[in-house]
């Protein structure tokens, strides 16, 4: 089932009516629907699709050629005996030579770890010949390391030649909620936390079955779809996941910074910064710092991949006992930190909410960043934080708070927000509250008086 992509079908059609030789790199996460989406766009399109496998060069030229011989290619179209990987690409220069051709190679990262020359030598073949067809060459990849270091660095033997470059990321809350119209809001919401949008995972969630239920199949069962899946992602790019399990524990746990990371897996901090390089390379781990503030003692990591996040904060500690069968009184322990949880990826959601509204200049000002603030507040000598922070060139800047609780939001909230947002020098402040269960009526009637503005999940 394919669903979602609209945003990114309609860039490679715009790409694809160019009508010139182009190059484009696709990459994202496993899972993350690559395949799927590439099928999509070639339904209508003629091209041949090639997935490479783990296995031999001389295995993958075989599937190659199959697919090179078997396209069922037009009259006028010379016809090459493929023997070797350069008549494949006179093959298809003679496809593209007149009219527009799609070739697609699906899983690079395997086709390099079998043929180490291959990228050094489709790019002699582009230079060759196919810069003057009318070829649309997709490579696609999953390894980012593979990936940055074969396509798109600027030491990569594409840098130069490559037209395009997209990432596939997860669906958002809002592309993902259009296709799960059996769940309520609140269940939604948390199953965009349990799977981070990544559509692989998506089709695993059974909607004639609650949260509770989908959670404990897919989650709490030694013999589920997910109980392996980030030992099984991280074992394509690394070899040993000892440190790599202990650093995502740490911070799924709430140890973000460099130095206590370090200490808590029993790791020089020289050492750690290299296990934490390679994971946000990877796109699992985030580093951020302070909104209008340098990287520096108050840079903190967080676990960017949802799915990861949730993972490595319930199901390290209860291996034992999901290996022992006892998933039903896992879930009793896990459900009742759900809620702890959700307030993190509650605010992503209103985040990307934020983002959209934005995109659409739907409001106040054009922001032109978007992040998170956290310090001392200069008054109470407290810690201060701030979930959502955006800035304008005009001087403008979005302050947002997010509640995810049962209670609806008192107006000490919102003057807790209007006092924090007094720290920033920006003559134009726009306060947003977003609340999972409304606000109270005295809140209502604050935001009214200060003008702020309150979003109420839904």
């Amino acid at each position: 089932m394919f669903f979602g992509r609209e945003a990114e079908l309609r860039k490679l059609d715009g790409i694809y009516e160019s009508g010139k030789f182009e190059c484009l790199i696709i990459h994202g996460r496993w899972g993350v629907g690559k395949t799927s989406f590439l099928r999509e766009f070639l339904k209508t399109k003629e091209g041949i699709f090639f997935s490479a496998q783990e296995t031999c060069k001389s295995d993958n030229f075989d599937y190659l050629k199959s697919s090179i011989d078997l396209f069922p290619y037009k009259s006028e179209v010379k016809r090459v005996s493929v023997e070797n990987f350069s008549d494949v690409f006179d093959q298809l220069f003679w496809c593209a030579r007149t009219e527009r051709f799609v070739f697609i190679i699906d899983d690079y990262q395997n086709l390099v770890a079998s043929f180490r020359d291959i990228s050094q030598f489709i790019c002699a073949q582009i230079d060759k010949r196919l810069i003057d067809s009318k070829l649309m060459l997709i490579i696609c990849g999953t390894a980012p390391i593979v990936m940055e270091k074969e396509t798109l660095s600027y030491s990569s033997p594409f840098h130069g030649r490559r037209t395009a470059r997209l990432e596939l990321k997860p669906l958002s809350f809002f592309e993902m909620r259009r296709h799960f119209t059996g769940f309520s809001p609140f269940d939604e919401a948390v199953i965009y936390g349990v799977t981070g949008g990544v559509p692989r995972y998506l089709r695993q969630m059974r909607q004639n079955l609650s949260i509770e239920d989908n959670i404990r199949a897919l989650l709490l069962d030694p013999s589920s779809f997910f109980f392996d899946e980030p030992a099984n992602i991280l074992r394509r790019e690394v070899r040993d996941l000892t440190y790599y399990n202990a650093i995502l524990k740490a911070i799924a746990s709430g140890v973000v910074k460099n130095s206590e990371i370090a200490s808590a897996v029993s790791l020089e901090t020289s050492a750690c910064t290299a296990y934490l390089k390679n994971l946000i390379a990877l796109g699992i781990v985030g580093k951020h710092t302070p909104m209008t503030e340098k990287a520096g003692k108050k840079t903190v990591y967080d676990i960017r991949d949802s799915f990861f996040r949730f993972w490595y904060r319930f199901l390290p500690q209860n291996m034992s006992l999901i290996q022992a069968g006892l998933g039903a009184g896992i879930w009793r322990r896990v459900a009742q930190e759900i809620p702890a949880f959700m307030s993190e990826v509650f605010e992503d959601i209103c985040r990307e909410w934020l983002i959209q509204q934005n995109e659409a200049g739907a409001l106040p000002a054009k922001f032109v960043e978007f992040g998170r603030w956290w310090g001392i507040d200069p008054v109470w000598k407290d810690a201060a934080t701030i979930p959502i922070v955006a800035y304008a060139d005009n001087n403008h800047a979005l302050f947002a708070d997010c509640t995810w609780s049962d209670e609806p939001v008192e107006s000490g909230a919102l003057y807790s927000l209007a006092e924090r947002s007094g720290l920033f020098r920006y003559t134009q402040k726009h306060l947003f509250h977003f609340s999972r269960s409304g606000f109270s009526e005295e809140c209502a009637a604050v935001a009214a008086r200060i003008g702020a503005n309150l979003v109420m999940f839904e």
